[in-house]
């Protein structure tokens, strides 16, 4: 070989493997859409019928997205109360035609806030907002492209605390009953049910030059200080986000991922507070803002961290509502179709049953999407239901990563996901309902399912 092949093909070689490191640079974008329903219509809420008198703040769709080689991934958090499997199905290939990125590398999860429009049929009246379906979507597909068209040369750095915002909220009675909610006070009160997860976790996304991007925390709760008040609201989590874009940047991107909180509530069961809602808002908004700062001052980035996903669709059966169930579940319908005043929770329990009767005895199984995520060393598991929280505790103690984040109603809405405890306390949040309709092992087998797919990423 000549000097000059020998020379072309160093200059050729070099050429290549700039251009490689070029591809393998770690990238990040973010954007951000404001997604408010229209004032008049009904709010999101299990045992409550009321329209939305007004905005109380903004209901926001924040989205973070990284990119490193062929790598691809967009995590999106809504303020709203869920999405159903087969409209986020529909979401996510819209939003993969737009913005080039597989469908299945788009991650959309929800705060589950209370204050939303309402998505999910809970209530034997209150209709699916179709029309706010349609709107969501096109504002779902602009903030993936924008996500996309915002990608630059970054860094990504988290660090763990504890902050509890969250505690158990299935009360048991001497009776051998449980209750979501209930008076400790009572002397038949008999314990909690289940644990907590005190753990928060905060995610900072930076560029190169050390301007933050975007911040992610993971906590366990359910956001319903407004229930039933007729507002539309993003709830604690949107008054975390006004209170660090305050403090950092107006247009700062904050994403709320959910954990494991199908039995967790914002109110303490063994000691509740005196408060108003706006007492309450400000109480637990300022605990997670001053942890997730404290966090702040802690953190080490990683411009190059190792990026893997992998996902399982996990099928599992469903229960079936019993003979009794139907039976009084029709007669009670019945009296509220006369126009009777039929207690809230009485008519819940009987229009879950006849709604599971009606929509899966033909097709009696679920598919579960659950999702690990690897960056660096930290690890992110996301699956559609409303898990229980012991579910949460046992992925984070089989995973193999040092920092670990579960996450709820992500990719769909599988309903509650109760334990044997749950199952057997009844109730609702544990009758077989139509949104508390999954297998007695169904917890268990995505707990399963978690820990094969987050060994399988650390593998090396």
């Amino acid at each position: 070989m000549n000097k000059y092949c020998t020379a072309l093909l160093v200059q050729l070689f070099s050429l290549f493997s700039v251009s490689v490191a070029q591809t393998e640079v770690f990238r990040i974008g973010t954007a951000t859409k404001i997604i408010n329903n229209e004032v008049g219509n009904y709010v999101q809420g299990a045992g409550t019928l009321r329209k939305a008198t007004q905005i109380r703040d903004n209901l926001e769709a924040n989205a973070m997205y990284f990119s490193k080689g062929t790598f691809q991934l967009l995590i999106v958090s809504c303020d709203l109360v869920g999405l159903e499997s087969s409209f986020v199905a529909r979401l996510r290939e819209a939003m993969g035609v737009a913005s080039g990125i597989a469908p299945r590398n788009i991650l959309i999860s929800c705060t589950h806030t209370h204050g939303g429009p309402s998505l999910l049929r809970t209530n034997y009246i209150m209709p699916v907002d179709t029309a706010y379906m349609e709107r969501l979507q096109k504002w779902m597909v602009d903030l993936a492209s924008e996500a996309v068209k915002a990608a630059r040369p970054g860094k990504i750095g988290w660090v763990k605390g504890e902050a509890q915002i969250g505690f158990n909220r299935r009360v048991t009675w001497a009776d051998g009953t449980h209750t979501m909610h209930g008076d400790t006070k009572r002397k038949d009160f008999a314990g909690l049910e289940g644990p907590v997860d005190p753990q928060h976790l905060a995610m900072f996304a930076s560029d190169m030059k050390g301007k933050l991007l975007a911040v992610l925390y993971n906590n366990t709760t359910h956001p319903t200080i407004f229930y039933g008040a007729g507002i539309y609201s993003a709830d604690f989590p949107g008054e975390v986000r006004k209170m660090i874009r305050n403090r950092i940047s107006s247009d700062l991107p904050v994403l709320f991922l959910n954990g494991a909180q199908g039995d967790i509530s914002v109110e303490n069961m063994l000691g509740r507070q005196p408060e108003t809602p706006e007492e309450k808002l400000k109480r637990v908004s300022e605990l997670v803002v001053g942890k997730t700062m404290e966090l702040y001052k802690n953190v080490t980035y990683d411009d190059n961290p190792v990026l893997k996903h992998d996902y399982h669709d996990l099928k599992v059966a469903l229960r079936s509502a019993s003979v009794e169930q139907l039976i009084d579940g029709r007669s009670t319908l019945a009296r509220v179709d006369k126009g009777e005043n039929v207690g809230v929770m009485e008519t819940i329990l009987a229009y879950g049953a006849i709604r599971l009767q009606e929509l899966y005895t033909s097709s009696p199984f679920e598919i579960l999407p659950v999702h690990a995520i690897r960056i660096g060393e930290l690890a992110i598991v996301t699956q559609p239901c409303e898990l229980y929280c012991q579910f949460g505790l046992d992925i984070k103690r089989r995973s193999p990563a040092s920092t670990t984040a579960v996450v709820g109603l992500t990719d769909g809405h599988g309903g509650y996901c109760p334990t044997i405890y749950g199952i057997l306390g009844g109730g609702y949040t544990g009758a077989p309902i139509s949104w508390c309709r999954l297998e007695p092992y169904a917890g268990y087998k995505i707990v399963e399912t978690a820990a094969r797919l987050l060994n399988g990423l650390f593998r090396d």
